[in-house]
C-alpha cells in the first residue's frame, strides 16, 4: 500500500508544484529515506514556507487512484501542505515499528494545530497500523476542533481499527462538540448496541433538560442492536420537527424488527420519499450544517 500511497502523493504534488519546489521535495524525501531524523524534523516545519498554501483539488480520476491505493481514503479536502507533509512521513524507511512510532510521536509531540491535522489525517497510510491506536485516541481526546475532525471526518483509520469503546466515543464527542456524523466513515458497520444504548441514553438526558437532539444522533441507534429505542423513534416521528422525523424514518428504514417496519407503515409519505431517496443522511447532512 505504501508505494502506491506515494505515487499517488508525489504525481498530485508534482502537478501542482514548480521546478524548484520539486526540487526541494525529492531531495527531502531522499534525505528522509536514508534515515536522517533531524531533516524529517527540519522540513517537515520547512513546508509551510516552501510550498504554495493551496487546496489539491483532485480531479475524478485522481480520486479514483486514492481510492485504488488504499481502501476508502478520501483526501478530497486535502492542502497541498498536507499531501507533502504526508509524504515525507511515508519515505520514512519501515523496518522497525517501535522506531517509526516512535519517531511518529516526536512529529506529534511537536507539531501545532496545522501539523497535527496533517499528522492525523494521514494515519490511515501510515505502516504498522495497529501500533498507533493510542495516537487515534490522543486526537479524540483532543479539545482542538480541527485536529478531532481530522480523526473523525473522511479517514477511514477509526472504523479500521478502534476497539469498540473508543470508536463509540469518537462518535459521541461529534455529537458534543456538534459537529456532523455525515462525514465519518463506517457508521453503518461499526454500529453496536453499547452505542446504540449510550445515544439512547443521551437522547433521554436531553429531553429531561428540555434540550434538542441532534437529528444524526438516530442514525447510530439499531433499533435491530437494542430494541427499546422504538420508543425513542416512535416519539421522534410524533413531536420531531421535519428533519427529525426523516432522520427518525431513516433509522427504522432497512430493519428486521417487525416493530420497526410497523412503524414507519405509520407514515406513509415519509416512507414513500425514503424510498424515492427524497431523503437520506446526505439530505439531512446538507440542511443542517450546508444551507446558508
Amino acid at each position: 500500500m505504501s508505494e502506491a500511497v506515494k505515487n499517488c502523493l508525489k504525481s498530485w504534488i508534482t502537478a501542482r508544484c514548480d521546478e524548484a519546489t520539486n526540487n526541494w521535495i525529492r531531495e527531502s524525501c531522499e534525505l528522509i529515506g536514508q534515515n536522517q531524523l533531524p531533516q524529517l524534523y527540519l522540513r517537515f516545519g520547512l513546508v509551510s514556507r516552501k510550498v504554495a498554501k493551496q487546496n489539491l483539488e483532485l480531479s475524478a480520476e485522481e480520486l479514483s487512484g486514492a481510492q485504488n491505493a488504499r481502501t476508502n481514503w478520501q483526501p478530497q479536502n486535502w492542502s497541498l501542505i498536507e499531501a507533502v507533509r504526508s509524504l515525507f512521513v511515508l519515505s520514512l524507511p519501515e523496518s522497525d515499528s517501535d522506531e517509526y512510532v516512535k519517531v511518529l510521536e516526536r512529529l506529534f509531540g511537536a507539531g501545532e494545530v496545522s501539523e497535527l491535522v496533517a499528522l492525523y489525517q494521514a494515519l490511515p497510510l501510515y505502516p504498522f497500523p495497529e501500533a498507533h491506536v493510542n495516537r487515534a485516541a490522543e486526537g479524540i481526546r483532543t479539545n482542538m476542533r480541527s485536529v478531532f475532525c481530522a480523526v473523525a471526518h473522511d479517514n477511514p483509520y477509526p472504523a479500521d481499527q478502534l476497539p469498540e469503546g473508543l470508536w463509540n466515543q469518537m462518535v459521541l464527542k461529534c455529537l458534543f462538540v456538534e459537529v456532523s456524523l455525515f462525514p465519518v466513515i463506517g457508521l453503518e458497520a461499526r454500529n453496536n448496541a453499547a452505542l446504540s444504548q449510550m445515544l439512547s441514553d443521551y437522547a433521554h438526558e436531553r429531553w429531561a433538560a428540555s434540550r434538542t437532539v441532534h437529528p444524526e444522533l438516530w442514525r447510530c441507534v439499531d433499533v435491530d442492536a437494542y430494541e427499546p429505542a422504538i420508543e425513542d423513534l416512535s416519539r421522534v416521528l410524533k413531536a420531531g420537527n421535519d428533519i427529525e422525523r426523516a432522520a427518525a424514518g431513516l433509522a427504522l428504514t432497512g430493519k428486521k424488527s417487525p416493530a420497526a417496519a410497523e412503524l414507519l407503515s405509520r407514515h406513509p409519505e415519509l416512507k414513500e420519499k425514503i424510498e424515492h431517496e427524497q431523503i437520506s443522511w446526505k439530505t439531512i447532512h446538507e440542511q443542517l450544517f450546508e444551507s446558508p
